[in-house]
């Protein structure tokens, strides 16, 4: 697999590509329109996902991605992270974090063609797991993640600093 590629839905077709620093603000009105990013993420001000982005993208282990429509219109986005172990005989694991689809763009398929993209690329390189972590809170996307073949296997811990 690779980026850019071609995702089709029930309500339509959609590119998937490498987000890009004019997506930034997009991708934090997405995370900011979030139940739980309402309460920690700002477009206001850019300077802070800016650097971030910058670590993101200069660093291949990691693919920081949007989906956006014909007219560009950035309507979903993805990190997906390959983390090398020494656990499971040296497996290589893939993590998803961060994603998000605009309110208008939900339940119509364009997240099962992210998901399903970023399984085959995680296969593809070798990746022996894909994991990810969710709230609590986000009982539609359990259910969602559930329909995936994912399985609630680990309890996860954070600790704030």
């Amino acid at each position: 697999m690779s980026v850019p590629a071609a995702l089709s839905t029930r309500s339509g077709k959609y590119l998937l590509r490498r987000a890009t620093a004019d997506d930034l603000g997009p991708i934090v009105e997405l995370l900011a329109a979030d139940q739980l990013g309402a309460t920690r993420e700002s477009a206001a001000e850019l300077e802070p996902y800016r650097r971030a982005f910058e670590a993101i993208d200069a660093d291949p282990a990691h693919l920081l991605l949007v989906a956006a429509t014909p007219g560009g219109q950035v309507v979903a986005t993805m990190q997906l992270t390959f983390i090398p172990g020494l656990a499971r005989r040296g497996a290589l694991r893939a993590q998803i974090e961060a994603v998000r689809v605009h309110e208008q763009h939900r339940s119509h398929g364009l997240g099962r063609e992210i998901f399903e993209w970023a399984i085959a690329e995680s296969s593809g390189r070798g990746c022996t797991l894909v994991q990810l972590t969710t709230d609590k809170k986000r009982s539609d996307a359990h259910r969602f993640y559930d329909r995936l073949g994912f399985e609630a296997s680990h309890e996860g811990y954070k600790l704030r600093l």
